[in-house]
């Protein structure tokens, strides 16, 4: 199993292979469209527009499973990320990345790369510590996306090489993204 066995439905219905993305290194995010990392959007456009002639792709996967923020359409939830952000990456459809009716490509994710921790010194990480130490005290010991914005980047042979949880400093995804283009 590697991330090109799978398939998934873009936001505009279209289900497309994974296939397509061999030899690409791949940004892969679950996001929303009204979080407090909602600006990560455009942090990851930048991203995109740097190094997409150098082969890297940003799968975006919104999702309304952390607080429901992510309400509406795919449709809704295109325009919007048009409109505020520029977004230009490939979106897919509303997708759940936890539980019974995760995306298959969610649960392959969280097996090859866990949580391992918030970055301390972004100013929510405490905020969702305590958030999620109410819910479960083991947390940290379970590999489930833990909120929007947790990102999992991909080499070009299509290996989970880390994850990054939404705290995690951008300037530090870039530098990852530099060593496989």
């Amino acid at each position: 199993m590697n991330i090109y066995n799978f398939n998934a439905r873009k936001i505009n219905g279209e289900e497309i292979s994974f296939e397509q993305y061999k030899g690409k290194v791949l940004l892969i995010v679950n996001s929303a469209t009204g979080c407090g990392f909602t600006p990560q959007y455009d942090d990851l456009e930048k991203l995109y527009k740097n190094y997409k002639e150098k082969g890297l792709e940003i799968l975006d996967f919104p999702s309304n499973q952390f607080g429901a923020q992510t309400p509406g359409t795919d449709e809704e939830v295109s325009n919007f990320c048009s409109l505020n952000f520029g977004v230009s990456y490939t979106q897919f459809s509303k997708t759940d990345v936890n539980g019974e009716n995760a995306h298959p490509l969610f649960l392959f994710l969280q097996k090859e790369k866990g949580f391992s921790g918030f970055d301390k010194e972004h100013k929510l990480s405490p905020l969702l510590e305590g958030m999620l130490e109410k819910s479960n005290p083991n947390f940290r010991e379970v590999p489930d996306i833990k909120w929007n914005f947790t990102k999992f980047l991909i080499d070009r042979n299509g290996k989970v090489i880390t994850r990054f949880e939404p705290t995690a400093d951008i300037s530090k995804i870039e530098e990852e993204i530099k060593k496989l283009i």
